[in-house]
Parts: structure tokens; C-alpha cells; sequence
């Protein structure tokens, strides 16, 4: 009777053991089916996307201008090109004041002097002074860009007052440019993701979310240029500039 309890406590024993190791096979390969899935999605996650360029272009005009005039006197004395070069000076303001500039929008730099000396028949300075030549810039900003184009042109006519004067190449910029740049950036991301639509629409899949962006060039050029510089450009001389941002995004596909 002892034998055949002890036999049954044993076949419970061997039985639950089984059982137990029926258990821990059977989570293992469970376990091991998840990782798999887990890891499969994972892999899909890093491999499947796509990565493109999107642009985007608007024409814009410059609302702020700098101009920037010269005019210079040369005189055996220095006292005597300095009275003259005052003059001159005075001749200039009142020019541009003529032309509806304010006083705010002037601005006189100071003089520059420069000292000639004579040169002996061999064409070599020496250390006898020939003369002074004194130099003086003004410049005009204002937000008129019509105004500076036009007497950049015709500021030259002060030579017919007897003035040494050189009309240098006006320059325009925009002021929003920072508030300009967020949008163009905006609009070249929403560029980059049509194009990634329309690029896996033919294999039946979609673009899910963006999982980067990279700002790639942008540039300031006229209106008609068609030059492009891998460092981006910023032009001065065109009134009328065309805006050029460049996204590289990448975008999950599903």
C-alpha cells in the first residue's frame, strides 16, 4: 500500500515537472515570436522611408535702400581743399535735400586726406609735397527705393556744378527677411512632402510622419537669374529679388 502511494506521489512529481517545462517552452517561443514581431517592426521603422528635396520661390521687392556718393578736392594746400571740399559739401546736401531727403536719412562720413608727393624723372616718389587731395563720402538711407534709384542716376549732374563727384551702385534689401525665411521654409517642407507623396503613390504605399528636416540653401537673387551657389547668395544690387529656400526631408512610408 506504501508502494503504490509513493508511486503516485512520484507520477504527480514527474507530471507537474512536464507540465512546468510544457510552461517555460511555451513562453519562450511566445516570448521569442514578439521579440521577432518587435524587431521586424523596428527594422521596418529604420529601413522604410524616403528622403527628398522640396523648394520653394517668391518674388519679393527691396524696402530699404543705401546709396553711397563721393567727391573729392585736390589743391596745392591743404587749407584751401579743405574750404573747398566744405563747399562741395554744402552743394551735395542741398542737392539731396532738393531731391526729398530728410536730414535723418543723410549720413557725412569724415574726410580722408591724402598727402602727393612729386616724382622725380624717373617716375619715383619723392619726399617734396606736390599737394593735398581730400575725400569725403555721404551716403543716403530710406525706405523710398524709388527715391535712391533715382538720384543714384542722376546724382552725377552735380559734376556741371563744378563738384569732383562719383555716384557709386545703390543697394536694396528686405527688412522682414527673418520673418520671410520661417515662411519660405515652411512652404519648401510642405514641397518636399508632396513630392514624396506623388513619388511613392505609384507603389500603393503613403508617407507617414516627417522624421527629419535639413535647411539646404538659401539664397537672395534677381528676379531673372538662374545662378545658384551650393553657400546661398544674398544680392544688393536688384530692386526687385527672387527668394529661393531649399528643404531636405526625410518621411517614414507605410
Amino acid at each position: 500500500m506504501e508502494n503504490q502511494t509513493n508511486d503516485k506521489l512520484n507520477f504527480l512529481k514527474n507530471t507537474q515537472i512536464i507540465i512546468l517545462g510544457l510552461c517555460i517552452a511555451g513562453a519562450t517561443i511566445a516570448s521569442s515570436i514578439i521579440f521577432s514581431k518587435g524587431f521586424l517592426s523596428v527594422t521596418k521603422f529604420m529601413r522604410e522611408q524616403i528622403t527628398v528635396t522640396g523648394s520653394a520661390q517668391k518674388n519679393i521687392k527691396s524696402d530699404y535702400a543705401v546709396w553711397a556718393g563721393s567727391f573729392s578736392r585736390r589743391e596745392v594746400d591743404m587749407a584751401t581743399a579743405f574750404k573747398g571740399l566744405g563747399g562741395d559739401l554744402a552743394k551735395v546736401k542741398q542737392y539731396l535735400t532738393t531731391q526729398g531727403s530728410g536730414d535723418n536719412e543723410i549720413v557725412v562720413r569724415q574726410i580722408e586726406t591724402e598727402t602727393i608727393y612729386k616724382k622725380n624723372e624717373k617716375g619715383n616718389a619723392t619726399n617734396d609735397i606736390e599737394g593735398y587731395r581730400l575725400k569725403q563720402n555721404v551716403e543716403l538711407h530710406s525706405k523710398d527705393v524709388y527715391k535712391i534709384a533715382r538720384i543714384s542716376r542722376e546724382a552725377t549732374g552735380l559734376i556741371n556744378e563744378g563738384i569732383e563727384f562719383y555716384s557709386g551702385s545703390p543697394e536694396y534689401f528686405y527688412a522682414k527677411l527673418d520673418e520671410l525665411k520661417v515662411e519660405m521654409l515652411a512652404k519648401a517642407t510642405e514641397n518636399a512632402k508632396l513630392r514624396a507623396e506623388n513619388m511613392v503613390k505609384a507603389t500603393g504605399n503613403k508617407i507617414g510622419f516627417m522624421r527629419s528636416a535639413r535647411m539646404g540653401v538659401f539664397q537672395i537673387t534677381p528676379v531673372n537669374s538662374t545662378e545658384i551657389a551650393d553657400w546661398g547668395m544674398n544680392d544688393t544690387s536688384s530692386l526687385d529679388k527672387k527668394v529661393t529656400a531649399v528643404v531636405n526631408a526625410s518621411f517614414s512610408i507605410e
